[in-house]
């Protein structure tokens, strides 16, 4: 349990450098409470998407994995991120990613974030 807490929070880490560098990718809301409870919970949702979608998907694209020698990850991260921001719409939470070039940069932003904060934070169950 404390792992599932862990990963959330490098998430929604990840997630607010996302929205912080990237103009297209928003995060609204009234409070800075309001905003932190968003973004726990769209980061809650990001890691269901990529624990019960992606590997589904990275099964189903494997050989386009063999045959770009492995960029294809990327475009799998950031049609998982514009899942999760569709997701947070059916939510109503005010997560929005606008365009699928802006989710190529994302994805990419939080994929490296999210290494470096499971890199320093604590890995136990």
């Amino acid at each position: 349990m404390k792992n599932f807490a862990v990963k959330t929070i490098a998430n929604a880490g990840a997630l607010a450098v996302a929205i912080w560098l990237i103009g297209n990718i928003t995060l609204e809301g009234g409070s800075t409470g309001r905003k932190v409870l968003t973004l726990i919970l769209v980061a809650l949702i990001f890691g269901l998407v990529n624990f019960l979608v992606k590997p589904l998907v990275q099964l189903l694209t494997f050989p386009l994995f063999i045959l770009t020698l492995g960029l294809i990850t990327l475009v799998v991260n950031a049609l998982m991120l514009l899942l999760t921001s569709w997701l947070a719409g059916v939510f109503d939470l005010s997560f929005h990613v606008e365009g699928f070039w802006t989710a190529v940069l994302g994805a990419l932003i939080i994929s490296v974030v999210s290494w470096a904060l499971n890199m320093v934070l604590p890995d136990e169950d």
